[in-house]
């Protein structure tokens, strides 16, 4: 006869207890889903005179000024972001909107939104690269980098 069916209930009581509990944690834990138009990363239309445009091109903005990015709807929250110009120049990107409702996102975008400022300033423009860990901010951060330099240029 087997093991567990001599004198052992309570042990298969314990362990499918374990076993659900530690389903349910599992289950718990997951992140909600998103539709598949947020996941691709569309935009929604911003408040501000700023383009919707968020093409992939990487030339320099002309102008002096202040601009506002559309806000960028990623897996995780919306990202925008704010230029400013001066001769044409970009001197000052500015995160205005990024994901930050939970400890993980504000440790991630703590590291990753710094980084993406200092390369868009050296770069002058939104070719830059993706921040390890940070992919969907990044994606997000450059989309809407590049819809306010395309504002500024017009």
């Amino acid at each position: 006869m087997h093991t567990l069916r001599k004198n052992r209930p309570l042990r298969r009581i314990v362990l499918a207890g374990a076993a659900t509990i530690s389903g349910m944690v599992l289950l718990l834990s997951l992140k909600p889903h998103t539709t598949p138009a947020v996941a691709g990363g569309a935009t929604v239309p911003a408040p501000s005179s700023s383009s919707s445009g968020t093409s992939g091109s990487s030339g320099s903005a002309t102008g002096t000024g202040t601009r506002t990015g559309t806000p960028v709807q990623t897996r995780y929250g919306p990202v925008q972001v704010r230029v400013t110009l001066k001769n044409g120049r970009l001197t000052d990107v500015t995160a205005i909107t990024y994901p930050q409702e939970n400890p993980r996102d504000q440790q991630i975008n703590a590291y990753a939104i710094p980084q993406l400022t200092r390369e868009a300033l050296t770069a002058q423009s939104a070719d830059i690269d993706t921040v390890s860990g940070a992919t969907y901010t990044s994606e997000g951060y450059r989309q809407s980098l590049q819809s306010a330099l395309d504002s500024a240029s017009r």
